[in-house]
């Protein structure tokens, strides 16, 4: 899928452009047309203009055949052109849909009975997988479906998903547990708990969403329909009362013939707005595929409108705005001890902690002072992390080793009737304002010294909050770290906002405050911790990196695990929207050129006077409904490539956007067809 991403096909690829022209033809049927009335509404005026041809040919009698024969067949293009640009925005997302389809194999699984590393295992299909079971997968192996990483640590091949050829670290104990079917181990071995059953996973999702099987019609998508279902009626009704109005006229008037009906279809096909009516669906399915080229899967086409309208952006810092792996850099002293008494204590709390920031410090003190520990003895005991305590450590030997956060180690030594050592709090505030974050580390009810902890940022972050910022855009930093470690990581990475020592609670109540005062919030996160926020969250950007909560909580997934990629899902949603309004503005300003070559053309035999509304100077009655029937049609694949590619977004206030559409698709779609039918004309009279 990755390569697929990233190489994407163009607009007008000739295998996309055949399957298209085939898939055209199928969504002719009735059934299919019904989704899109307005082009329904044209499909029926085909019918009716092909019957009258028929008959002009049979009974030799009417209009001339040439021109009803024209007419109908202009009206077919239409309907044609429509479903076409329909096709080709659905083509690219199933050719992309088969590539991952490649991806994905039937593998054997090793289902364990015990869910450990050195638990026997069956071989099983991986179609026979359900959620719940767990299965070994060793070095080279297939991870046969989706689930999460509860013992072991591996490299992991993705780029069957995200098409990055670098491998990365899936290991349990924290925000980077989540695997996905179809990929594969490259080194170590892991026990994956299945999260998925068959048909469900990921990959499923996926291909189902980018094939547009489960897309549903966004609000704004819905409103605009319910316009064009409107002006359709309306145009219906009137074009109804224009048969008997010239009639009555003919007879008291004593001149000219009543407008026929070929006339009157082809006024009705060309007052409804046939333009936007025809590229609508396509607008919506492009979006969806225009982020997917980016590596972003969205569940939703609301979440990627939702993403074009958001004020406020909230960021879980570990993992979204640093690398995720804090490193242990330093071990600092206090209270007369030694550095390498501090490493021994570190390393002594560290031994049975598997999370990246517990292998650093091991590392760290083996680097310092070539520290280590082969065997734990049977007694020894280990406590581990918890949210609540913000503690771990090991009793072993009789000695009680902990390490954690400054606070909570406070309280545990004064609840031990230990003191605190007159420069821990410098120590700590020191680590803290330099943007690293404080572990401290005991021996029974001694405070030895601190363990200084630092985050990475993720490169270029700086420059796309400032990029969002231009964009009107407030960010927000989230953190569970103290308030002088969140205020430095802030300042660092330009962030508008933070919010520290947060819980899963503060998260979702900071969202709601927001939402309130009337902002649209948007949240990515990777963590199990943020899924209640990201539930909330309008906008829920989800880490591929991250849990399968936060995947699951999430309506749009970033497969590259880039939280700044959120600037690219902003602009894809505020370029639908104003491709919608531009397509609009243009199709309805075609409707009053459209008037000035049929109206003249459909009553100046009844009323003469009607003539000096042929501003155009069309040549004749027929040649001036043909020209303008045929401008109707010829635009719909002219505007396709606006509609797959989306109008530019432009950072400028709304009055001024405003201003600027109307300038550029409106006053252009009102020259437009003047221009085009009066062409078209000429063109129809030098040719008959």
């Amino acid at each position: 899928m990755g390569a697929t991403a990233k190489k994407s096909r163009g607009i007008f690829d000739p295998m996309l452009m055949k399957a298209a022209f085939i898939d055209s033809f199928r969504k002719l049927d009735p059934r299919s047309l019904w989704r899109n009335p307005v082009m329904l509404a044209v499909e029926a005026g085909s019918i009716i203009t092909t019957i009258n041809f028929i008959y002009n040919l049979v009974a030799g009698r009417g209009e001339p055949a040439w021109f009803t024969g024209m007419v109908s067949a202009w009206l077919w293009l239409t309907v044609i052109f429509a479903t076409f640009a329909e096709s080709l925005a659905e083509g690219r997302g199933k050719a992309r849909a088969e590539a991952m389809r490649k991806t994905r194999s039937e593998v054997m699984a090793k289902k364990l009975k015990k869910p450990e590393l050195d638990s026997e295992y069956e071989l099983i299909p991986s179609p026979h997988l359900r959620k719940g079971d767990c299965i070994l997968v060793e070095a080279h192996d297939l991870i046969a479906s989706d689930g999460e990483v509860i013992a072991g640590a591996a490299l992991v091949n993705e780029a069957a998903i995200t098409g990055e050829s670098a491998p990365v670290v899936r290991e349990s104990g924290g925000d980077r547990s989540a695997v996905t079917g179809g990929t594969e181990v490259i080194a170590s071995s892991i026990v994956v708990r299945i999260t998925a059953d068959p048909g469900e996973t990921f990959l499923d999702r996926m291909i189902s969403l980018v094939e547009g099987a489960k897309r549903r019609k966004t609000p704004n998508e819905v409103a605009l329909e319910v316009l064009l279902g409107a002006l359709t009626v309306v145009f219906f009704l009137v074009v109804l009362n224009l048969s008997p109005l010239s009639i009555y006229s003919v007879q008291a008037m004593g001149q000219g013939q009543p407008v026929t009906l070929v006339a009157l279809v082809a006024l009705f096909v060309c007052l409804i707005p046939t333009t936007i009516a025809a590229l609508l669906p396509a607008i919506g399915i492009a979006g969806m595929d225009r982020l997917f080229q980016r590596n972003v899967i969205a569940l939703s086409g609301r979440a990627i409108e939702a993403a074009g309208d958001v004020n406020v952006l909230l960021l879980d810092k570990t993992g979204t705005i640093t690398l995720g792996n804090r490193e242990a850099v330093a071990f600092i002293p206090v209270s007369g001890y030694a550095e390498r008494d501090v490493a021994e204590a570190a390393l002594m709390a560290s031994l049975t902690d598997e999370t990246p920031e517990g292998r650093s410090v091991v590392v760290l003190a083996k680097q310092k002072f070539n520290l280590r520990f082969t065997e734990l003895p049977k007694e020894a005991q280990t406590i581990p992390f918890s949210a609540e305590t913000r503690i771990s450590g090991i009793d072993i030997n009789g000695s009680a080793y902990r390490k954690g956060a400054a606070d909570a180690i406070a309280h545990y030594i004064q609840a031990k009737g230990g003191p605190l050592p007159k420069d821990l709090d410098i120590q700590v505030t020191a680590i803290s304002k330099s943007g690293g974050t404080p572990l401290v580390v005991t021996n029974n009810a001694e405070i030895i010294g601190v363990i200084h902890l630092k985050d990475i940022l993720k490169g270029g972050i700086q420059e796309r909050f400032l990029q969002l910022r231009s964009m009107g855009i407030r960010t927000v930093m989230i953190t569970g770290d103290n308030p002088l470690t969140a205020a430095a990581i802030a300042a660092e990475a330009q962030v508008d906002d933070f919010l520290a020592q947060a819980k899963p609670e503060d998260k979702l109540r900071l969202i709601r405050e927001n939402q309130q005062q009337g902002y649209m919030v948007a949240m990515t996160g990777d963590g199990t911790n943020d899924a209640p926020a990201l539930a909330q969250a309008d906008v829920a950007v989800a880490m591929n990196t991250g849990t399968q909560p936060a995947r699951e909580a999430a309506n749009i997934i970033d497969l590259d695990s880039n939280p700044t990629k959120l600037l690219d899902i902003v602009e894809i949603g505020k370029q639908i929207l104003m491709t919608r309004g531009t397509l609009t503005t243009f199709s309805i300003s075609n409707d009053v050129a459209k008037y000035f070559a049929i109206i003249p053309a459909a009553f100046t035999p009844i009323h003469p006077q009607l003539q000096i509304l042929n501003i155009m100077h069309l040549a004749s009655p027929h040649s001036g409904i043909l020209s303008a029937v045929i401008f109707n049609a010829v635009i719909i694949p002219l505007l396709i490539p606006l509609s797959l590619k989306g109008t530019r977004y432009r950072p400028m206030p709304a009055e001024r956007l405003l201003i600027y559409n109307l300038l550029i698709y409106g006053v252009g779609g009102l020259l437009a067809p003047f221009i085009g039918i009066k062409l078209i004309d000429v063109l129809i009279n030098a040719v008959i």
